[in-house]
């Protein structure tokens, strides 16, 4: 404030401001900045300038340690409602696809194991929780044992024995982040609908929570190509 000249209800505005665009390219929001999305164009560039002098803050976030769980309760939430992209500023767009959060998700490995391994923990307390030291015991992590082929990653059980399949898709960004699902994922989903499970961990830095999406997965996500596999035969 003092050496801008501006009063706090602007520089709080315009934190907000910068919190809507993070939230849009699937980064953490400005932690008590909630976001607003009446920006100015020139906040863009600022926001590129910065972030591409600090890649550390998009591409290299450790995971955070979250595995002394809370009560499950606060964790699960709803589902985002399904929708359509409004029109973006197209300097906003270009951000998006400069720093595309998909893309930076599905490298992070060590990001998606911390995700699965929340998950392990969560489903652990959950049977105990309804006195099924039993089945918490056969909880199996199936991608770090056998790799990524079964379609899902994580063997849980419902409180009544029935199996519960968990593919685990982790990000710092907020619910409606955009995230990669492999056609073998989709496949086992379909293959496997009342077992199988999508669980999305978000705010996964901050505050972690989750949502679960059960198939037919059309109904719940915008579903398209986005790589092709190229060959010569």
């Amino acid at each position: 404030m003092k050496q801008i000249g501006r009063t706090h209800r602007s520089v709080e505005f315009k934190h907000q401001n910068i919190s809507a665009v993070l939230e849009e390219m699937g980064l953490p929001w400005i932690a008590g900045y909630k976001p607003k999305r009446n920006y100015q164009a020139s906040i863009f560039g600022a926001i590129d300038r910065y972030l591409s002098s600090n890649e550390e803050l998009v591409y290299h976030q450790l995971p955070p340690k979250v595995l002394a769980v809370a009560e499950d309760a606060g964790t699960f939430v709803d589902v985002p409602k399904l929708g359509f992209q409004s029109d973006r500023p197209w300097q906003l767009e270009r951000l998006v696809r400069k720093f595309d959060a998909v893309e930076r998700d599905l490298r992070n490995r060590s990001l998606g194991r911390a995700g699965e391994e929340f998950v392990l923990e969560i489903e652990r307390k959950k049977l105990e929780k309804f006195q099924r030291p039993d089945l918490s015991k056969k909880i199996r992590w199936v991608s770090s044992e056998e790799g990524d082929g079964a379609g899902y990653d994580i063997l849980s059980f419902q409180p009544d024995g029935r199996e519960l399949l968990i593919e685990v898709k982790t990000t710092n960004g907020a619910a409606r982040t955009p995230f990669f699902i492999s056609e073998n994922e989709c496949q086992r989903a379909a293959a496997s609908a009342e077992s199988w499970r999508l669980y999305r961990v978000h705010l996964f830095a901050q505050n972690p929570r989750i949502f679960q999406i059960a198939p037919p997965l059309n109904e719940a996500l915008n579903l398209r190509p986005d790589i092709w596999r190229a060959s010569f035969s």
